[in-house]
């Protein structure tokens, strides 16, 4: 499993950003895809996840209305869409995959945000900085 994240950067309060995640070495389908960022001396957080199955999705209540999460099969890749950035968005951005085997993402990730320990494939990471 890869997982290959770009479309980080440095950008002012209320600006955007579109992150990307692409993915290979496995199938895919049937995979939920994770957007995770860690804050200087903060634990990783969840922002939101995505069914490739059924394009089921979960928002962390701090980036709802704000960001949004999509993916595209035929290019296996997944896209956090950020807009009205917050200086408290700042942070490295990980993708992170997890077979789902048929169930959905709401059935096995009951407590997302907090689900890094659950996404066992992960990227090596973008950098968001959003200047205030």
């Amino acid at each position: 499993v890869q997982l290959v994240e770009s479309g980080g950067g440095l950008v002012q309060a209320g600006g955007s950003l579109r992150l990307s995640c692409a993915a290979s070495g496995f199938t895919f389908d049937d995979y939920a895809i994770g957007w995770f960022r860690q804050a200087p001396g903060k634990e990783h957080e969840g922002v939101s996840c995505i069914s490739s199955s059924d394009s089921s999705t979960i928002y962390a209540d701090s980036v709802k209305g704000r960001f949004t999460i999509s993916v595209d099969n035929a290019k296996r890749t997944v896209y956090l869409q950020m807009n009205s950035l917050k200086s408290e968005d700042t942070a490295v951005y990980y993708c992170a995959a997890e077979a789902l085997e048929g169930d959905t993402i709401a059935t096995i990730f009951p407590h997302f945000p907090q689900a890094w320990s659950d996404f066992g494939s992960r990227g090596q990471g973008t950098q968001v900085t959003v200047s205030s």
